[in-house]
């Protein structure tokens, strides 16, 4: 009677034990499976606006996708209003901008956050048929204006002026009406809503003048020099060359996880000492002044 119940007790306990097992390898197949869900989950970071910027970004997006697995970046142009308008309403991460938001009309910027990742400098540029490499300001603002409408009342060819502008919201327009027109009211004429349309136009149009960002200054297109100063990097850098803008990437409300990783990339001296300098923006490390909303200027130490 005593053995069977020496047996007894010996069944349950093995019983409890297997029991625990069972319970231990559940719980460590349910770790192990969550563990795998949440590191194979994917952040999908949109950006979208200005045109000028949009090279740098996809460029440096693709290079921080191809360190961080879990992040997929999609970027898109449509012009620095589409993108401030769209962060603002929270429809997109970042919205690209050549201008402060404070100078896009129309816009509350309350709770959106700056984030400036270089300067661009932008240029008046002709096809170079026009045979014109420099302008005064004053010819510049009346060629816009449609005051000055052949190349010859300005020492080029004999060949007809095609204006073509930038649509209304674009920050590459605004910037270049304000520091290259002087804000003076243009003549209508036919727009174009990137800068990439544009350099197709203006390469392939005899007479054709517009503006365009130094990145996509391509050969078959003549920058032109305002006032014998040349539109160069060194020149936006003191100031001389006064058509140039940061180039921002606005968040609304202080950016966190993956958004914040990205936007601290975009500063990191990888970005701006190699990919930045290679497509033709400038450094933010490389100016020697810092230009506020207000346009003030201020040497930089």
């Amino acid at each position: 009677m005593k053995k069977a119940v020496t047996l007894g007790a010996l069944a349950v306990t093995m019983t409890i034990l297997l029991a625990g097992c069972g319970s231990s390898s559940a719980t460590s197949t349910k770790n192990t499976s969550s563990s795998s869900a949440k590191s194979s989950k994917t952040t999908k970071i949109v950006a979208t606006g200005s045109t000028a910027l949009q090279p740098l970004v996809e460029q440096a997006g693709q290079a921080f996708q191809n360190e961080h697995s879990n992040v997929t970046i999609n970027v898109q142009g449509g012009g620095s209003g589409a993108g401030l308008s769209q962060v603002a309403k929270g429809s997109v991460n970042i919205g690209n901008s050549d201008l402060f938001a404070e100078e896009q009309k129309g816009l509350d910027a309350k709770g959106l956050v700056d984030h400036k990742v270089a300067v661009v400098g932008m240029a008046p540029v002709v096809n170079k048929a026009a045979g014109v490499t420099n302008v005064s300001k004053d010819q510049l603002v009346k060629i816009f204006q449609g005051k000055i409408t052949n190349w010859k009342e300005v020492g080029g060819k004999n060949e007809k002026i095609t204006v073509v502008n930038r649509a209304q919201g674009s920050g590459t327009r605004a910037t270049f009406e304000k520091w290259g027109l002087d804000n003076a009211k243009v003549a209508t004429s036919q727009e174009q809503d990137s800068n990439g349309t544009v350099e197709k136009i203006v390469s392939t149009t005899p007479g054709a003048i517009s503006y365009l960002a130094f990145s996509y200054i391509k050969s078959g297109l003549e920058p032109l020099s305002i006032d014998n100063v040349k539109p160069t990097e060194a020149n936006v850098a003191n100031n001389k060359w006064k058509i140039w803008a940061y180039e921002h990437m606005y968040t609304k409300g202080a950016p966190t996880g993956e958004i914040k990783t990205f936007l601290t990339y975009m500063t990191s001296k990888g970005v701006q000492g190699n990919l930045v300098k290679k497509l033709g923006y400038i450094p933010l490390t490389s100016m020697k002044v810092d230009r506020g909303l207000s346009g003030k200027i201020t040497t930089l130490k």
